[in-house]
């Protein structure tokens, strides 16, 4: 079930970001008229990814009882290391969609979504050879995205293992910030090739996160008593996200007007997660209430035992023999 439910989850996150980001793009919502609306989704994914981090995925690490500085030493490696991997430009999708960006910047979607390429456009010399740029750029950003897939599979399934709650919540929250990146990585590759085949190429390494649950999913239950290290390092993955790709995004100076709708979409996050944890845990509770017939069959199949040598007693002695046997089991009745 678990596996399953962690298959699911993980295509939906992956490949279903890729289709709500196309779906988005085609109704207009990456045209420049609706960059204040992209600033909303990038809020929305930071408060999501905050919102997990520091009310479920911690707490549910801290519960196993390990003692807390191991697991805040393994957030703070986890952070260091998604800021290496940054740095390899593999986490990270902000440079190579600067290499498509100075090519053609009339394209403000790709720097509402990603401002990074406003550092960038300009950084690289115009001598090299546009076509190698696309090419090269297009195959490393879709790398790029597939090892960062893989490792979200890898949370989620971790968070899965842990909750099926925990896992819902964090599968919303993965999804919830691939939606902006994967409109940014449609309008980079739609540059370049027909919008069908970027469309093909981002869903290819979207479901890359499908595997990365699989190979989670087998991973942890080798090393299940490693599973609240797990947690952190997922936590520490969305804590870097939203504080260092996301939230940076966020920093430009905006009217009091644009600032509020900001801190709205932030809120709408956070209270996006507390929904879905409120709805898991209801959807539980009610799974819990038919389920604890299971519970229960030992208490139902030990009376019967108990009433079977009640009735097996006669047999061998009348009731006044074992008269105290069958004050012991009347009392079950």
């Amino acid at each position: 079930m678990i596996l399953v439910a962690i298959f699911l989850a993980t295509l939906a996150a992956g490949i279903g970001s890729v289709w709500v980001a196309d779906v988005l793009l085609r109704v207009g919502f990456g045209q420049g008229s609706a960059g204040r609306a992209q600033q909303g989704l990038l809020s929305l994914a930071a408060g999501a990814l905050l919102a997990t981090a520091f009310m479920h995925l911690l707490p549910e690490a801290f519960s196993s009882g390990i003692a807390p500085q191991p697991l805040f030493a393994t957030l703070l490696v986890g952070i260091v290391f998604f800021f290496l991997l940054t740095k390899a430009e593999l986490w990270h999708h902000g440079h190579e969609h600067g290499h498509a960006h100075a090519e053609h910047a009339a394209a403000p979607e790709v720097q509402s979504l990603h401002p990074s390429h406003q550092t960038h456009d300009h950084s690289h010399g115009h001598d090299h050879g546009h076509h190698h740029h696309r090419a090269s750029g297009g195959w490393s950003l879709l790398t790029g995205d597939s090892v960062h897939c893989f490792g979200d599979g890898v949370l989620i399934a971790s968070a899965f293992m842990a909750d099926m709650r925990l896992g819902l919540i964090a599968a919303v929250s993965v999804l919830a910030h691939e939606v902006p990146h994967h409109m940014g990585d449609l309008v980079v590759l739609g540059q370049g090739s027909h919008r069908r085949t970027a469309m093909l190429k981002v869903s290819l390494a979207g479901a890359v996160t499908a595997l990365g649950g699989l190979t989670g999913y087998f991973l942890v239950g080798q090393l299940h008593d490693w599973l609240p290290f797990f947690l952190t390092v997922a936590c520490s993955s969305f804590i870097y996200v939203a504080l260092a790709d996301l939230i940076p995004q966020l920093q430009k100076r905006l009217s009091p007007t644009q600032t509020l709708a900001q801190v709205l979409w932030l809120v709408v996050g956070i209270v996006l997660v507390a929904l879905v944890s409120h709805l898991a845990h209801g959807w539980a509770h009610a799974g819990h209430d038919h389920g604890p017939n299971d519970p229960h069959v030992p208490v139902q199949r030990a009376a019967p035992a108990l009433h079977h040598d009640h009735e097996h007693d006669p047999v061998h002695g009348h009731d006044d023999h074992n008269h105290d046997t069958h004050d012991h089991t009347a009392t079950p009745h």
